[in-house]
Order: structure tokens, then C-alpha cells, then sequence
């Protein structure tokens, strides 16, 4: 069964893998003003989520899901404890170089440089990666927010990735250039742009992006837009 992902705008996504449904970064409407209006904490189901860091924009809706759907929410150590404080009842933590395998495949977290501070103001741990290597030998690098790094050139130097999902708003994380480099240092066969346009400070072209990917790294660029979905 093929790996698929759809996009719910910003940084987030669901993944369907071997009949699991996996949230990252949960962060649909209505605070995410690129989410399909109908893609709600109550409409949105899960059997894992993964949470890269502790910003709003990428965990706003955590709680809310995992106490409906009773899935396991995967973080780091801070993040799963302050999870449960909230009420979430299943959690799995994982830090920076660790991994762990799950019934959908092996995740594993990595080096992300950011910030990673909870919405009410208490430390969230180190934000991360998400490095996943699903049963079918597909393997998917969430880079979370973060700059550019020179970390990434581990994960080519093991293989690369079938598919890179970058940050390319600048301001709070890479841009465009430095995502080009990225997707060089992994070693990424295709690449999908993240974390662009939903606020004006972060507002990019993601077609400009597409054609300097191809022209200086010839790597495959896959824009979606929020609510539509890539089978790999």
C-alpha cells in the first residue's frame, strides 16, 4: 500500500500508511488561515501524531484531536509530558537521535535549529526533525522548522530520502536558497515546500522555488495545495 500525504496548509499534514492514519503537526482550521475550512480538530482523525516542536502553528490542535480520536501522540520529552498534563492519555517520547518502530514504521527525530516554546509559555525541549522509514522502504524527512544545517548532509550520506518536506518562508526558518540546500544535503529525489504564504511575513513564490530546484539541484519540486494529496 503506497505511502500518501495530504497537505492541510502551513506545516501540516496526514499521512496513510499500511491503513494508519498519521497527523503531523496539527494545526487546522480555523486558526490555520490556509486550511480547508472543513478540516477541524473534530473532523480530522488519527491513530499516531508526530509533533516536530512546540509552536502553536504546529500543535495547536493536539490536544483537541488526541483526546477525541485516543491516538498516540510521538514528541520529544517535554512536549508528551506536557501533552499528558492537558490530558492526553497516550503519548511515546523520543528525543534527538532517537528512534523507535511503530506499527506504520520507524521514526526517528533530528537535529532541528528553532525555537520550541509551548503556547502558555513553558519550555517545550529541543525542536526536531521527523525522520520516517515506513514498512514499504519509503523513507520521509519532516524538517520541521528549521535553518539550514549542515547535520542534514547524515541523512544523505545514508541514503537520502524518497521525499523532503522544507520549510522555504525565511524569517523563522530556511528560505528558498538555503531549502535548495537542503534538499541537496539529503539527497531528496522530490521535495514539497512547507511552512510559505500563510502569514505575510513568511510570503514566498513557490514556483520560483520549484524552477531554482530544478535548475541548480535537479530535484523534483511537488506543490500542494491545502487539500490535496501525493501517493509516493
Amino acid at each position: 500500500m503506497a505511502v500518501t500525504l495530504t497537505y492541510y496548509g502551513h506545516a501540516t499534514f496526514v499521512v496513510h500508511a499500511d491503513g494508519t492514519r498519521i497527523v503531523i503537526d496539527p494545526f487546522f482550521a480555523p486558526n490555520n488561515p490556509a486550511a480547508p475550512a472543513q478540516a477541524t480538530a473534530d473532523t480530522i482523525d488519527a491513530d499516531f501524531m508526530v509533533i516536530s516542536h512546540g509552536h502553536a502553528d504546529h500543535i495547536a490542535d493536539a490536544v483537541a484531536i488526541a483526546q477525541r480520536t485516543g491516538c498516540t501522540v510521538i514528541s520529544n520529552f517535554e512536549i508528551v509530558n506536557w501533552l499528558a498534563n492537558q490530558g492526553v492519555e497516550k503519548t511515546h517520547p523520543l528525543h534527538i537521535g532517537g528512534g523507535y518502530s511503530f506499527p506504520f514504521g520507524r521514526v526517528k527525530l533530528t537535529i532541528a535549529h528553532h525555537g520550541s516554546g509551548l503556547p502558555d509559555g513553558s519550555y517545550g525541549g529541543n525542536p526536531a526533525g521527523i525522520l520516517i522509514h515506513f514498512n514499504d522502504g519509503t523513507d520521509v524527512y519532516f524538517a520541521g522548522d528549521t535553518g539550514l544545517t549542515y547535520d542534514m548532509k547524515l541523512i544523505g550520506e545514508a541514503g537520502g530520502v524518497d521525499l523532503a518536506v522544507l520549510p522555504i518562508g525565511d524569517n523563522f526558518t530556511m528560505g528558498p536558497d538555503d531549502a535548495v540546500r537542503a534538499a541537496q544535503f539529503v539527497q531528496a529525489k522530490r521535495v514539497i515546500p512547507i511552512h510559505y504564504n500563510t502569514f505575510p511575513v513568511i510570503e514566498q513564490d513557490p514556483q520560483a522555488f520549484a524552477r531554482k530546484l530544478r535548475e541548480e539541484a535537479d530535484i523534483e519540486c511537488v506543490i500542494l495545495q491545502p487539500g490535496e494529496s501525493l501517493a509516493l
